[in-house]
């Protein structure tokens, strides 16, 4: 059975929220990445760095989490798109007169 269309409608929505959330959940891995490898280098073993490398950590799992949620939704990427359906390419010529 089909979704309704209010059930789409509610799973994109869905899906494109977690796609916006994914890509910020990247670049807050980026930025802890980089000032972890920052801080390690001015302070190794610091306590700065520690919490560099546990904010890193934390959003590299909601970054997998989101991951998951999206494999696991599995909308193809034309959903909620028109769909245009082209003529087969061998017509049938059967009851037609023949083009003169």
């Amino acid at each position: 059975m089909a979704p309704k269309k209010s059930e789409r409608t509610q799973l994109t929505r869905a899906v494109r929220q977690l796609r916006r959330i994914r890509s910020f959940y990247a670049a807050a891995m980026v930025l802890w990445a980089g000032s972890a490898a920052l801080t390690g280098w001015q302070a190794a073993g610091s306590r700065q760095l520690w919490v560099c490398v546990l904010l890193l950590a934390v959003f590299a799992a909601l970054y997998i989490t989101a991951t998951v949620a999206l494999r696991r939704l599995a909308v193809p990427a034309t959903a909620g798109r028109a769909q245009r359906h082209a003529t087969p390419p061998t017509v049938s010529n059967a009851g037609r007169h023949a083009p003169a």
